[in-house]
């Protein structure tokens, strides 16, 4: 039997000279989810995922803490969504799994959580939550988004994480349909199927 011992992501070389050209600090909503719609654009374009991106910051002051990618398809892994890559690399970079401790910190995403993300959050330390695309986008792109509750912005904000939706919703939006229209791969798909 063959059981593996280690499991890892790592984002692609392309990610850190990209940043490089981001104004610091992301002092805005809209300036932090256009880098986050930026970075799905760019891993479609470059092919190294899927089309969503993320990033956390410090809620006050805008420093960057950590981006993440969609690296479901190059990773191998399920779990390797762009919100929950972005919130490891964070919680590696602060040497800490609850990211309270670093200060107010805030999760910037291209599209809302799927189900599996939606999951993570409490968990995570975070503060807020600010989303791009709805889940109906990403849906009407083939993605199966799974089920949250119906209540799950009123959930969240029961335990203290504030949730700002459909900022830059088109502009996000319009990255999925892209990704869809020009046949990238639809992993886990709706209705449990992959697509390719």
């Amino acid at each position: 039997m063959n059981i593996s011992s280690h499991c890892s992501f790592e984002l692609p070389a392309w990610v850190e000279p990209f940043l490089v050209d981001w104004q610091q600090p992301l002092s805005s909503l809209d300036l932090r989810m256009q880098l986050a719609i930026a970075l799905s654009k760019e891993s479609v374009q470059q092919k190294t995922g899927g089309p969503f991106g993320a990033v956390v910051v410090n809620e006050e002051t805008g420093e960057l803490v950590s981006v993440g990618i969609n690296l479901v398809t190059t990773a191998g892994l399920s779990i390797a969504h762009a919100e929950m890559v972005a919130l490891s690399l964070a919680q590696l970079s602060m040497g800490q799994w609850n990211l309270s401790h670093s200060g107010p910190l805030q999760l910037v995403t291209s599209c809302e959580p799927c189900a599996m993300c939606f999951g993570a959050l409490p968990w995570s330390g975070i503060k807020s939550l600010v989303c791009g695309a709805r889940k109906e986008d990403a849906e009407e792109a083939g993605f199966d988004e799974g089920d949250k509750p119906e209540q799950w912005v009123a959930s969240l904000q029961n335990r203290d994480i504030e949730v700002e939706r459909g900022v830059l919703r088109s502009q996000a939006a319009s990255v999925l349909a892209h990704y869809r229209d020009t046949g990238g791969p639809i992993y886990n798909a709706s209705h449990g199927h992959d697509k390719d």
